[in-house]
């Protein structure tokens, strides 16, 4: 028995730092967006005890220090079930790259065992074992496009005022550790408060929302961020901005012809890695 699912990756259009608490999580606000770009996450159920992940192309973390491995051993437990798990990761999304990759392919995980073993964990109960592995698993649980959170993330609220509209990712080839990022932000970055933003009425609202406190971080080792953000700009977007702990940049454009001339535009001559995509 197999089940294949779909993960997609998103940005954040918001990503506020309002505290750090004693345990060393930081509270959060952000406003997610699913996005079109996605990995292809096929599971299937074996004889014997052993969890297998594999993903052609990329060098995956040994053994269940692995978040995909993670994610089928916490639901096995959970369900009180003992079975191998074999997962294969057709991998699209770029890695530590601020797209949350990882993360949704252990909520993927996470709802195609569910399935397979017949467990019928309730969406509540998926995303309540979906932050145990990472604060962005239950967005990807949560079936919204774009989702005010808050928290560390797992506080979700619905937000469907987001006008159509299209970005380029434009990542640099090289990974960010988001430890590292949270471990240098400063307190003084952090937000006292920060409310659910209002829908946005024109394309320039919605650029106009775009704000990331780690931002800063990631960009002053790595100026390429700032170049990034100046290229896309230059090339038509309306707003841009780093999304996660980086390193990728998302532009936003009011048409998919002029995202995908950009995106054409700004792979040439430099290495980057582009892609023309649209919420979902």
């Amino acid at each position: 028995m197999q089940r294949t699912v779909l993960a997609p990756a998103k940005v954040n259009f918001i990503l506020d730092v309002v505290g750090r608490r004693p345990n060393g999580y930081h509270d959060v606000a952000m406003l997610m967006v699913r996005l079109s770009l996605h990995d292809r996450v096929r599971v299937a159920l074996t004889s014997g005890g052993d969890i297998v992940v594999n993903c052609p192309g990329l060098e995956l973390a040994a053994g269940e220090v692995n978040i995909a491995a993670r994610a089928a051993r916490l639901l096995l437990e959970h369900a009180g079930i003992k079975t191998g798990v074999t997962i294969t990761i057709d991998k699209r999304i770029p890695a530590a790259a601020g797209l949350g990759g990882g993360s949704s392919d252990a909520a993927a995980v996470l709802l195609a065992l569910d399935e397979l073993l017949g467990a019928g964990l309730s969406r509540g109960e998926l995303q309540s074992l979906g932050v145990r592995l990472g604060a962005d698993v239950p967005f990807f649980l949560c079936g919204e496009m774009a989702a005010w959170a808050t928290g560390i993330g797992e506080i979700l609220e619905p937000w469907r005022g987001l006008p159509p509209c299209h970005l380029v990712l434009v990542n640099p080839r090289f990974a960010v550790s988001t430890a590292w990022v949270y471990q240098n932000l400063g307190l003084t970055h952090c937000r006292h408060m920060s409310r659910i933003p209002r829908f946005p009425e024109r394309m320039e609202d919605l650029a106009g929302l775009l704000r990331n406190d780690l931002e800063a971080v990631t960009s002053a080792r790595h100026p390429e961020i700032a170049e990034i953000k100046e290229r896309l700009v230059e090339a038509g977007a309306l707003g841009a901005l780093m999304s996660g702990s980086g390193p990728t940049v998302f532009g936003v454009f009011a048409g998919q012809a002029a995202a995908e001339a950009a995106a054409v535009q700004l792979a040439r001559g430099n290495g980057w890695w582009t892609a023309a995509v649209s919420p979902v």
